[in-house]
Parts: C-alpha cells; sequence; structure tokens
C-alpha cells in the first residue's frame, strides 16, 4: 500500500501553485496613446485652435474616429493639457492608453507616422530650395530662418525618423556654409569703415535690436548715432541692422543680427559670447542654447513698448539693461 502524502506537503504544494498562477507579469510600456473629444457645433474658432495643436503635436488622425501618438511622457503631458483645454471649452474629451489596433500593425502605424512627416519635411525643402535659389540681395530677410525653425519644430514630432530628416538638415548646412563664406569675405579690410558712422533701425526695437545697438557702441563704434526708419534707401549714408534690406546686418542663416554682428567683427569677449546665446534665444525662441534670461529682458522692453515709451528712450533703456546683464556675468 502506497505511502500517504503528508498533508502539510500538499498544502504547501497547493500554496506554491495558486501562487503562480494568480501572479500578474511585469507590466509591458503601453506603445500608443489616443485622444477621443468632441466639441459643440457652434464652437468653430475653439475648433481651430484644438486642430492646430493636433497638428503642431504631430499627432495622427485614425479614419474611424480619434488621434493617436507614440506613448511617451511629453506626449501624454500635451495630450493632457489638450484634453483639460477641451473640456474648458464645455467639450468631451478623453485619454486612453492603448496596446494595439486591430486594422493598425504597429509597423504599418509607424509608417503612416513617416509618411506624415515626410510630407512636412517635403514642403520645407521645397521652400528651402527656392529661397537658396536666389542670390543674397534678393532673398527675403528672415525667410530662411523660418524655414529653420519649421526644420526644427518638425525634428520634435519625428517619433519614427523620416528618410527626408537628412536631406532637410544637409541643405540647411551647405546654406550656413555658403554664408558663412560670404560672410567672411565681407568682413576683410574693416578696420576704420565702421567708426563715427550713423546706425539705422527700424522703429519699437526689441531685444535683438537694443542688444545690436549696445554691441556696436560698446565694441564696434564708440560714437554711434542710431536714427529709426522703415526703409534705409532714405539714409544712404546710414549702415542699417536689423531691417529687411540685403545689405548692413541682420539675421544670416541660423543667427540673430546681435550674432551677426559679433562673428564680423570678430568680437572674441567670453560674456559677449554668453549674451549672443541668450539674445538668440529670447529673439528665436528656438531654445537652441537653453538660455532663458532673455525672456524677463524681452518682457521688460514690451511692457515699456505698451506705455508709448519713444524709440529713443526704448533703445536707450534696452542698452543700459543689456549693459547691466553684461556686468552681472562678470
Amino acid at each position: 500500500m502506497p505511502e500517504k502524502t503528508p498533508s502539510c506537503a500538499v498544502s504547501l504544494f497547493c500554496y506554491i501553485y495558486n501562487l503562480k498562477e494568480m501572479s500578474v507579469p511585469p507590466t509591458k510600456q503601453v506603445p500608443w496613446l489616443l485622444l477621443v473629444f468632441s466639441l459643440p457645433a457652434r464652437s468653430a474658432s475653439q475648433r481651430v485652435q484644438i486642430w492646430r495643436k493636433l497638428q503642431r503635436y504631430g499627432m495622427l488622425a485614425l479614419r474611424s474616429s480619434g488621434y493617436v501618438l507614440p506613448n511617451t511622457a511629453a506626449n501624454q503631458e500635451r495630450m493632457e493639457w489638450l484634453a483639460t483645454a477641451i473640456r474648458a471649452y464645455k467639450g468631451q474629451a478623453s485619454v486612453v492608453q492603448v496596446q494595439g489596433f486591430d486594422d493598425l500593425p504597429p509597423e504599418h502605424l509607424k509608417q503612416l507616422f513617416v509618411e506624415a512627416r515626410s510630407r512636412d519635411y517635403q514642403k520645407v525643402l521645397h521652400e528651402a530650395k527656392k529661397v537658396l535659389a536666389l542670390s543674397l540681395s534678393r532673398r527675403p530677410g528672415g525667410r530662411l530662418n523660418r524655414i529653420r525653425r519649421r526644420f526644427l519644430e518638425l525634428q520634435e514630432i519625428d517619433f519614427f525618423g523620416s528618410p527626408l530628416r537628412a536631406k532637410v538638415e544637409n541643405l540647411l548646412a551647405q546654406a550656413d556654409k555658403a554664408d558663412t563664406a560670404t560672410s567672411g569675405r565681407k568682413a576683410g579690410g574693416r578696420s576704420g569703415e565702421y567708426v563715427n558712422r550713423l546706425w539705422m533701425t527700424r522703429p519699437r526695437p526689441g531685444i535683438d535690436r537694443v542688444s545690436s545697438a549696445w554691441l556696436i557702441r560698446r565694441f564696434i563704434d564708440p560714437k554711434a548715432r542710431f536714427i529709426f526708419g522703415a526703409e534705409p534707401s532714405a539714409h544712404a549714408d546710414a549702415v542699417p541692422f536689423d531691417m529687411f534690406c540685403s545689405h548692413g546686418f541682420g539675421h544670416r542663416g541660423d543667427d540673430c543680427t546681435f550674432e551677426t554682428l559679433q562673428k564680423e567683427f570678430s568680437i572674441k569677449d567670453g560674456r559677449v559670447k554668453r549674451i549672443a546665446q541668450i539674445i538668440h534665444d529670447a529673439d528665436l525662441g528656438d531654445e537652441k542654447f537653453g538660455r532663458v534670461e532673455g525672456q524677463g529682458l524681452d518682457k521688460v522692453l514690451t511692457g515699456w513698448a505698451k506705455q508709448d515709451v519713444p524709440d529713443e528712450q526704448l533703445l536707450q533703456r534696452g542698452m543700459d539693461l543689456t549693459e547691466g546683464l553684461y556686468e552681472s556675468l562678470a
């Protein structure tokens, strides 16, 4: 007659078996986020605002309903904020973590994102080629900078690496090299060309123009005089800066006017280099250098402009602010 298994052993075996069967497997990262929402029919302007944000965040519209993004912390925050805005407009919104879609395999869904970004890059590529086909004197002021900012925005939402991204990057890099070479040729023989001159810029000067005026008087032309106008040809003897014209000093490539002046006149001062980064981020808003100090200066200038401070005073106050910033970096 076989021996009986002790009851305690049986109980232990059953306990271990139940633990294994009932244990929850490790949770995997859910790959997708889905936003579904509805807005009141009368909210036409609010609908447009939401649509623009959907485009800005790179959300992919499903043919059935809802908008999809890869599940990342940044994307979840964007969706949650957007859902909050929709509810504030008296709409309904839900953000859902989704494991998959039965009619959209993961690879196909990724390809749809790639195709969407490729269409965006193609537009940027087309616009950049049109601008670069023009001579430097005929290029619209600031157009290349706007193209570069758009490219940086697309990079943030290019989740799966469109092959056109490298083409746009290479084209803009070639444009920068050409601009640098042109600037280098122009910079020769200028030792006394820009001394005791009249300098002209647009009315209501902002962060880039006031800091550029400070740089001019501090490092380039100590006796510089400044005037304001919309048309450089009205003062043929003046040196234009940060104006929409082919001559003088303004935005070039990815540089704001302050950076252009710093490079053109080979200003090596370390504090000036740091101020150049601060002005760049405040003026272009592309967060290239991650410097936030200029945002406060920009808001102060905007506040003074709203108080109808005259252009001359606005420029001088801005120059004083920049001088204070320069001293604070010592």
